[in-house]
């Protein structure tokens, strides 16, 4: 593996902002990933490991470790009965481009998750969904390295903790392990279930699934979400400038029975049941709160598409961080909810 100095992180992020690494090195076989992490060790570095770019901001001032990119690649498909098909995919390869070829095989099970971006690493450790799919649904297990033992160790779904938009690589396990590859469990001749009405109304303008075979219907499904994803700036596209963000930047929160009553009573929010809890889209707040789609301040504003994307127009991270913070206070001091950040601040010290 090559390492190199003073390596700018800006352009390995979706959203194109953050300082230098001190080391960077990219890691495209699994003994990279181990050389990475006796590297750090042996020089008593930090340690950031980096996919897609797609869900972090690097502060301005950069890392002052070893930014380790992974690039592992490779996918395999494996018949296992029933109408089920094992899928085994290297945490490098780009997660979008996954869904694109199971769909393309006539594969339910992730067609909503279309459009994502970032790599298949990244996604079971934020349990990646989208319009009533996720990842926690079809996963089987995940291979990790032991970043303190160097050991290769497998976690089954049941035991990864899954929740929403979490899992125990983000939360107990936070930087023990590295995700190395991961196997979903998808199947064939099964027809898409559409959870969102928004989803389903966009597949019914596109002629409805009920009457086509399944392999037509989960490439129907899969073309309605990438409409919707488009319209909301939430595909990569270098020619909208809206899509230099990270995607949703804030979780929708979920309040207990009591205190989504409070808020009812005074503000009457769409909601959503989310098992004992109710779910409060988050962009709903923001707006209200008084940040509404394209507001720009200081170089950094909010998507002109998505209220929850906050789009670099030039600044910094500073700036953007400033107002990810002025927006959490308006929506406290209006609503009494907290925004908790889906995107990942990174560097510093």
């Amino acid at each position: 593996m090559l390492i190199r100095e003073s390596v700018s992180l800006a352009p390995y992020t979706t959203i194109g902002l953050g300082g230098p690494a001190r080391f960077f090195g990219d890691c495209a076989t699994e003994q990279d990933v181990r050389d990475a992490v006796e590297f750090a060790r042996r020089r008593a570095l930090a340690l950031h490991i980096l996919g897609g770019g797609s869900n972090v901001v690097f502060v301005d001032a950069g890392f002052p470790g070893l930014v380790a990119r992974i690039a592992t690649r490779g996918v395999s498909f494996q018949t296992s009965g029933d109408d089920a098909v094992i899928v085994h995919a290297a945490a490098g390869e780009s997660w979008d481009a996954l869904v694109a070829e199971s769909v393309a095989q006539g594969l339910s099970g992730i067609e909503c998750l279309a459009g994502i971006p970032g790599t298949v690493g990244g996604a079971p450790i934020q349990n990646v969904g989208a319009y009533g799919q996720e990842i926690a649904d079809t996963l089987v297990d995940v291979a990790c390295l032991d970043r303190e033992r160097l050991e290769r160790v497998t976690f089954a779904r049941e035991d990864c903790a899954f929740a929403y938009r979490m899992s125990r690589f983000k939360a107990a396990d936070r930087d023990r392990y590295v995700v190395l590859a991961v196997r979903l469990r998808l199947r064939r001749n099964t027809r898409p279930v559409l959870r969102y009405a928004e989803l389903a109304a966009a597949v019914t303008r596109r002629g409805g699934i009920d009457q086509v075979e399944p392999l037509a219907a989960v490439t129907l499904v899969r073309e309605a979400v990438l409409e919707l994803r488009r319209g909301k700036s939430m595909v990569l596209d270098p020619a909208d400038p809206n899509t230099r963000s990270v995607g949703s930047f804030f979780t929708n929160p979920v309040l207990s029975a009591a205190a989504f009553a409070e808020v009812e009573r005074r503000w009457h929010p769409p909601s959503f049941p989310a098992g004992r809890g109710v779910k409060v889209p988050a962009a709903w707040l923001v707006e209200q709160a008084g940040y509404r789609k394209g507001y720009t301040h200081e170089g950094v504003g909010i998507s002109t598409h998505h209220a929850l994307a906050l789009v670099n127009r030039g600044g910094t991270t500073a700036q953007l961080l400033a107002l990810a913070e002025d927006i959490e206070r308006a929506v406290f001091e209006k609503f009494g909810v907290r925004l908790e950040r889906e995107a990942v601040v990174v560097g510093g010290g």
